[in-house]
């Protein structure tokens, strides 16, 4: 997270719209929803057998755990309780940047799931948590100096809390609503082809994560929201999600992850932030290449002030649309793999925000190789553009203008090892990292991502 961006989610200005206010008036909506007589259904992704992967390859999972406490998993799954993990290990070398060097991260994620009817207790609600174990050193920070982080999984050293939720399935999953502890890169911003990369940005880009306060509730610090989602045909989706505005309180690091170290604030006391983001699904040439569009957009409650002038000006806001297209169908290949494309385009106000442009563009390609139809090669560009506005301050506080912008070209192959093992070696390159802000060089960073899922 910047000093920037630390500092504007640190102020605090007087209420339009609390979040407390708003989180009371939606459970309240909840409650009064979940006392009608209406008919639920839940997907609360249990899985029906969960023994012997590699005899049967269906749900993806290393059998590290169940065979040595003799089928304790089988009996949790039949009375809908589902746990589980895996380990993502992440060594990644740069030159150029800030310095050359190498850093290793690793993540040890743990998770529960629960079907409430199964549990005799109410039909149609799930429950969810899950929570990380984090170690090794970002080498965005230390060896690149990039805005768009290296890998997803960066984060400061911790062992914190991540969602905690439970979601209530309306109207035969037309409609769910989810409440608890979120964050809204789970649901919101997001196009299908970006999770191919390693790096952050093709999820919750320097956009949010620069001009939010915090950051915004996205990982590793979500935090208490209330998510609605309405789908009133198979081809369209509607969610509305509002959230607790600033992830942590403010303290004396003046640091997002340092001030929520273990995700245990439930800070209920910020302005909100709603995030909004419609759906459309379709299919072209006889319905063999589906695609998606997505509109959305976020605002949060709060003042932010003019970067340059530093007076309260208009709330923080930004718009953006989605689209993911799969252009040809590999002959023999599952439905959808073949050679897709996918971009995103997001924009917010320049006198107020950090980053008031945000693009992206890849190509994927999967099932394209006999044999191995879980292998996918894609590429992609991103370009995160910096405000005048900020240009302009920093010139004004004694430093350089920077260069505007920060690019990056990223190639990376997906191959699954084995069930429950994938490796995804990575090629990145970084133009002007951190905008030149920092003096930073061109960059290049290579590395892998192995994740093991039990």
């Amino acid at each position: 997270m910047s000093d920037t961006q630390n500092s504007r989610g640190a102020e605090v200005a007087p209420a339009r719209f609390q979040f407390g206010k708003g989180l009371r008036t939606a459970v309240l909506a909840g409650l009064a929803v979940l006392a009608t007589p209406i008919a639920a259904n839940a997907a609360c992704e249990i899985p029906e057998d969960y023994r012997d992967p590699f005899a049967t390859g269906e749900n993806g999972r290393l059998d590290l755990i169940d065979k040595p406490l003799k089928g304790t998993y089988d009996s949790l799954n039949k009375v809908g309780i589902d746990v589980g993990g895996a380990y993502v290990a992440e060594p990644f070398y740069a030159w150029g940047g800030l310095n050359d060097g190498g850093q290793y991260m690793g993540v040890l994620e743990l998770y529960a799931n629960a079907d409430m009817k199964k549990l005799g207790l109410w039909d149609g609600l799930c429950f969810h948590v899950n929570g990380y174990q984090i170690h090794g050193n970002s080498i965005s920070g230390a060896n690149v100096g990039s805005l768009m982080p290296v890998t997803s999984y960066e984060a400061d050293p911790a062992t914190r809390l991540f969602e905690l939720w439970l979601e209530q399935h309306l109207f035969n999953d037309r409609v769910s609503v989810r409440v608890g502890q979120l964050a809204a890169d789970e649901e919101f911003y997001a196009a299908d082809g970006g999770g191919f990369f390693l790096n952050g940005t093709w999820g919750w880009s320097p956009m949010p994560a620069e001009d939010l306060p915090g950051g915004g509730p996205a990982y590793p610090v979500p935090t208490p929201g209330v998510r609605v989602a309405v789908a009133p045909t198979d081809n369209t989706n509607l969610k509305i999600g509002i959230y607790n505005g600033n992830p942590a309180p403010p303290c004396r690091a003046d640091d997002t992850q340092a001030c929520n170290p273990h995700g245990t604030d439930f800070g209920l006391r910020d302005h909100a932030l709603m995030m909004v983001e419609g759906e459309y699904f379709y299919s072209l040439g006889g319905g063999e290449l589906p695609g998606a569009i997505r509109l959305g957009g976020w605002n949060h409650f709060g003042d932010a002030d003019d970067l340059v002038t530093g007076l309260p000006e208009e709330e923080e806001y930004a718009l953006y649309i989605i689209l993911d297209q799969l252009l040809w169908h590999a002959p023999g290949s599952e439905e959808g793999q073949g050679i897709g494309i996918f971009t995103r385009f997001s924009g917010a106000p320049d006198d107020i925000s950090f980053v008031d442009f945000y693009f992206d563009v890849g190509l994927t390609f999967t099932g394209m190789i006999p044999g191995r139809p879980d292998d996918a090669f894609a590429i992609g560009y991103a370009y995160t553009g910096i405000s005048s506005a900020a240009q302009t301050a920093s010139v004004n506080d004694g430093g350089v203008k920077g260069n505007g912008y920060e690019g990056l070209i990223e190639v990376a192959y997906t191959m699954e090892v084995m069930d429950g093992f994938t490796l995804q070696p990575d090629f990145q390159y970084f133009f002007n990292p951190g905008a030149g802000f920092d003096g930073a060089d061109d960059a290049v960073a290579i590395g892998a991502r192995s994740t093991f899922a039990f």
